[in-house]
């Protein structure tokens, strides 16, 4: 064998090596992915049809729910983050996501009956409400629809209806190619781009990259949890497309009678902040709180963001404690 021939050989060697031990990484980890996102919930036979939720916690109830790209294990993640302790979670994958079916009415007034209906399963007569950027499209629904159900309201980056300047994806280069990655559950790109193009995903999320980087790493550590816990987009892509191809359209928001919290940001990758003022604009005495900077998951404010939440929720004096 020639020193050519030889050169050649080690580095087929080498490479089939290197390619090997990516294959058993991303294997490794979307089983870990697949692992997670099956633990921790249960299915309600309801009257909507069958809901995927997890119910953690003790206290009054609180629906969380999710935003794009989430399912019952991100509704957990945000009230623990919002709210913390002191409250019994109820969170719902909604139409699509996870093991929640996407029945023939997938609308976001379908999926507000659907919550509706999870909380008649569970015997909870009322709750306090958050969605988040997407989830609270079918969270306004609910207090429209189910005012009796819903005794606050708290919307967070609000993916929702706004006349003049309408919520959009990042338009970026990048951003577009995530996006069409995102929509056909692409679960290998995206665990790649965790590791090669981390400020990729982390603008495709709302966040300016400048932003994330000079963020406390705490901060920093839990927008990439986030992310990975994206994985498996084969198992979320089809509510990603619920989400993306519904039409958002005016709702009468001055007929919500539940008391309202609204917060956003200016720097909103996903320009949600004409969607919290002409919601607060409309609803009867909704507060408004808006961040100079922050992007879509208002990161710098999560302490300054629960105590304001828990207050607004009833829990005042217990919102020191829990910081």
């Amino acid at each position: 064998m020639s020193i050519t021939e030889l050169f050649l050989f080690a580095l087929s060697v080498v490479v089939a090596g290197a390619v090997a031990g990516i294959v058993f990484l991303y294997k490794s980890e979307l089983d870990r992915a697949y692992r997670a996102a099956r633990r921790g919930s249960l299915i309600a036979g309801t009257k909507a049809g069958p809901i995927e939720y997890a119910d953690n916690g003790s206290g009054p109830p609180l629906l969380s729910i999710h935003g794009a790209g989430g399912g019952f294990d991100q509704g957990v993640a945000n009230a623990a983050d919002i709210v913390g302790e002191g409250f019994r979670i109820i969170a719902p994958s909604r139409f699509g996501y996870l093991r929640t079916p996407i029945p023939q009415d997938g609308s976001a007034a379908a999926q507000a009956d659907a919550h509706a209906a999870l909380l008649s399963y569970l015997n909870v007569s009322k709750a306090a409400v958050i969605g988040a950027s997407a989830g609270a499209r079918s969270a306004i629904e609910l207090a429209l629809r189910h005012p009796d159900r819903v005794t606050a309201l708290v919307l967070i980056s609000p993916s929702t209806y706004a006349p003049s300047r309408p919520v959009a994806v990042e338009t970026s280069r990048g951003s577009r190619l995530v996006f069409w990655l995102v929509n056909r559950g692409a679960d290998f790109v995206w665990w790649a781009a965790e590791t090669i193009a981390p400020s990729l995903l982390v603008r495709f999320i709302g966040i300016r990259p400048e932003l994330f980087a000079a963020s406390p790493k705490a901060e920093q550590a839990r927008v990439m949890n986030i992310i990975r816990n994206i994985k498996p987009l084969s198992l979320r892509f089809r509510g990603i497309n619920v989400d993306s191809h519904t039409e958002l359209h005016q709702l009468p928001l001055e007929k919500i009678a539940a008391p309202t919290l609204i917060v956003a940001a200016r720097d909103d990758g996903f320009n949600t902040l004409p969607a919290a003022e002409f919601a607060a604009s409309k609803i009867p005495y909704a507060e408004l709180v808006i961040y100079e900077a922050g992007g879509h998951l208002l990161i710098g404010h999560e302490g300054e963001l629960r105590m304001m939440v828990r207050s607004f929720l009833g829990l005042r004096d217990k919102a020191m404690a829990v910081l």
